[in-house]
């Protein structure tokens, strides 16, 4: 079985190369045009997580590497090479995508809407007919912030918290519009937000709640906090609009891409299957407040509203509005066609303060700074 993947060397990419390379021998990647050495990123990242010596030797020899640009018809790749590669497909993993919660409109469609429309059109011209699987996002429930999240929901109704959720529902219509077109099977899976306890590494993508870390020491560089050392009882306190019994779902990325994988071992149904990957508790948005407190030296308070006088410090923590809107969800995301085919597909792991702790800090000020796991 010829199989393919867009998005290999980001953040849930690299895991799912991982799991695709114990199910099939090998595996063509679809590289963005110059992003320099996709082998090289994703030998590193098997460096860094123990795989085994043997897979990382073999990797050469069973990953094939195609540059691409999602972004262009044909995936900027010349006619033949572009109708080449479609005979040769039978499966399609589509990972590819802009995470930037804030980046402007254009360019998320670019990535998000037109990268999976090139990616539909390579599915289209393909011989063998490959079976899509494309990696949406629970999110495109959208500013919903109570009640359910069914996996056959797809509408706008309520809008969105940001560019990002407005991007992956475009895509996922135009998901289900090619599939009534051409009357083929997609599998869409939807993950929560991803994490990780792996701590940063500059040869490793970043991940969603990494930014945190970023913002709050930019705010403190912004007011003149930056390094000095604040007594608890002295620490500014930072208004934030949120939730007190606010909650988020938190996936770790590793169980994530396990779930995935073993879902597309299951018979399609013909038509669009969409699935909700997601953890089996969800966090209180205070545990990530509280991280925000261990990692700058201030206390944070959850208020109804955005306030409309924020001191200095409050403007200045606030530089990712499109993030901010999550810390007032108490929704839940329904995950009942993933149970009844896997189980309960416990991973095992509680997402806890010190799980996102441990992701977000520096491995210089982490215990587990020597080895990365």
């Amino acid at each position: 079985m010829h199989v393919a993947l867009t998005g290999a060397t980001g953040f849930l990419g690299l895991r799912l190369v991982r799991e695709l390379l114990h199910r099939h021998r090998m595996l063509t990647v679809l590289a963005h045009a110059g992003s320099n050495g996709a082998l090289g990123r994703i030998t590193r990242f098997l460096e860094l997580t123990d795989a085994p010596a043997e897979l990382i030797a073999e990797l050469p020899s069973r990953l094939h590497i195609v540059e691409t640009d999602l972004g262009q018809p044909r995936m900027g790749l010349a006619t033949a090479a572009f109708e080449r590669l479609a005979d040769e497909l039978d499966v399609i993993w589509h990972s590819a995508g802009n995470i930037n919660l804030d980046d402007d409109l254009a360019k998320l469609r670019r990535v998000n809407v037109e990268g999976t429309r090139n990616v539909l059109e390579l599915a289209a011209a393909g011989c063998r007919k490959p079976m899509i699987y494309h990696i949406g996002t629970a999110f495109v429930g959208g500013a919903r912030r109570d009640g359910v999240i069914y996996e056959d929901e797809l509408d706008d109704a309520h809008g969105f918290e940001n560019g990002y959720e407005r991007s992956k529902y475009e895509a996922e219509v135009l998901v289900h519009e090619w599939s009534r077109a051409h009357s083929r099977p997609v599998v869409v899976l939807r993950p929560s937000i991803l994490v990780t306890d792996l701590p940063p590494h500059p040869e490793l993508p970043e991940h969603p709640l990494q930014f945190i870390d970023q913002i709050v020491q930019t705010s403190l560089r912004s007011v003149g906090l930056a390094g000095l050392h604040i007594p608890e009882v002295s620490r500014p306190v930072v208004r934030m609009a949120g939730h007190p019994q606010g909650h988020l779902n938190l996936m770790p990325v590793e169980h994530a891409a396990r779930v995935m994988v073993q879902l597309a071992s299951r018979q399609p149904s013909g038509r669009v299957d969409t699935y909700h990957v997601v953890h089996d508790h969800d966090v209180p948005t205070t545990a990530i407040t509280a991280m925000m407190e261990q990692l700058v030296p201030v206390k944070v308070e959850l208020v109804e509203n955005r306030p409309g006088d924020p001191s200095p410090l409050e403007a200045a923590a606030d530089l990712y509005p499109g993030f901010t809107p999550y810390l007032s969800h108490r929704r839940r995301f329904d995950d009942t066609r993933v149970r009844t085919l896997l189980g309960p597909s416990l991973s095992g792991i509680r997402v806890d303060l010190d799980y996102l702790f441990a992701g977000v800090c520096s491995k210089q000020t982490t215990a587990s700074s020597s080895v990365l796991r």
